[in-house]
């Protein structure tokens, strides 16, 4: 599978704006489309975005590209909504630079009801997806009793830094999830 490396964590369900430009992941863009297939982005551990590959992050999410369109710079931006997630057992750079990894996909998490103690998680979910991504503005309600998809969008919308989200995609429990994400929620509120 191809791999994008970035310094951001894609979750489940979550959707991504990427503007691609070098030769390689334009190519890349290509294959996924003509293939309809998709490609895993990992959080860099070691490099940069852009240049020599970078060291990925052993646990990443598959994006489908859902949208895409030329900027007025004449750049391709694309929309990607994350999916399945994956472990990487091994990587190899093509010539251009290209990671390809071989993964293992991880079953999708099952669907738990959000217990009552985390109704305020629910709450603080709701507020943020209203104000901060429209794309999941008219999710349907039944998605705030799915604590897989509550704890996703919190650990994407809160001010968490990049370990702390990738901590969170690599958790297989969303109870698990949600309590951790209870636990940081004092370091966000207005002395």
């Amino acid at each position: 599978m191809p791999l994008f490396p970035l310094r951001t964590v894609l979750f489940p369900g979550g959707q991504l704006a990427l503007r691609i430009f070098e030769p390689r992941y334009l190519d890349m863009v290509r294959e996924c489309a003509r293939q309809d297939s998709g490609f895993g982005i990992c959080l860099i551990l070691q490099g940069r975005e852009t240049g020599a590959p970078a060291i990925p992050a052993a646990v990443g999410t598959i994006a489908r590209i859902t949208d895409f369109h030329t900027g007025g710079d004449g750049l391709l931006t694309i929309v990607v909504e994350g999916g399945a997630r994956f472990r990487v057992d091994r990587t190899r750079a093509r010539s251009d630079g290209l990671l390809r990894g071989s993964v293992a996909m991880w079953p999708p998490e099952p669907r738990k009801e959000v217990p009552v103690e985390f109704a305020l998680l629910q709450s603080i979910a709701e507020r943020l997806v209203e104000t901060m991504t429209p794309q999941s503005r008219h999710a349907p309600r039944s998605m705030y009793d799915d604590a897989g998809w509550v704890g996703f969008r919190l650990a994407e919308l809160l001010p968490l830094d990049v370990e702390e989200q990738q901590h969170m995609l690599e958790l297989t429990d969303p109870l698990q999830r949600l309590a951790e994400l209870r636990d940081v929620l004092p370091r966000f509120q207005k002395s």
